[in-house]
């Protein structure tokens, strides 16, 4: 393995299939059996999972926006225990920390907890984001990263990879195998927020954006293989 500590930044579309809304348990099986793959060969895997396919707050002009991120915050922790509950459908270890309290359903986040999990060939999925208003859920991947010593962020996304523009719209969108921290925020390509990108370049961490739709694509990754972009 190229990598033995990664972040793992899933969407929440990814676990909704085709339909884009909700969470289609397919879906989630698949990622799960992907993931566990990688989990066997001794990598130490973090998830940070995203809400949009419950409710996207930005989008949202009517209301207060510390509101919107909280419901946002508990959409992430509905994906969180899915993808828990996934894993123990294929026998595959795994713990839920929230950056909000929910001592009924998850742990809260404490970031020695969650290398210890780890280190006990544990996955650690993490919900609510940072747990406070205003920051994404990839900055919320980026901090994670950060307080673990990951070695990388994975950014699974529905494309395989960086293009200098939206290649379903312009048919002469270039992509990119690698580009700098720099260039990402200058050319603002929507890699990961600026926040995020920032934050991953103070601590050089580097992203690599993948297509988590190619079955295989995960462990490629793990292995250190080329696919998709790294930014670094």
């Amino acid at each position: 393995m190229k990598y033995n500590r990664i972040l793992l930044k899933l969407s929440g579309e990814t676990l909704s299939g085709s339909d884009g809304k909700g969470i289609d348990f397919e879906s989630v099986l698949d990622i799960c059996k992907e993931i566990k793959e990688c989990k066997d060969l001794g990598c130490e895997i973090g998830i940070v999972v995203g809400g949009g396919n419950f409710w996207r707050g930005r989008s949202n002009q009517h209301m207060d926006r510390c509101t919107a991120d909280h419901i946002g915050m508990l959409a992430t922790t509905m994906n969180a225990l899915a993808l828990q509950d996934g894993f123990k459908q294929i026998g595959c270890e795994s713990r839920v920390q929230t950056g909000i309290e929910m001592r009924q359903i998850a742990e809260f986040y404490i970031k020695n907890r969650a290398v210890r999990h780890m280190e006990k060939d544990r996955i650690v999925i993490f919900g609510c984001g940072t747990g406070s208003p205003f920051f994404s859920t990839d900055t919320a991947a980026a901090l994670r990263a950060a307080e673990i010593n990951a070695d990388v962020i994975f950014k699974a996304t529905n494309v395989d990879g960086v293009y200098s523009s939206d290649p379903k719209k312009d048919k002469n969108a270039t992509k990119f195998d690698e580009i700098t921290y720099i260039d990402v925020l200058n050319k603002k390509l929507n890699v990961m927020d600026s926040t995020a990108t920032s934050l991953c370049m103070d601590n050089n961490i580097p992203i690599l954006v993948f297509d988590i739709n190619k079955k295989g694509n995960l462990l490629k990754a793990i292995k250190g293989e080329t696919i998709g972009t790294i930014v670094k």
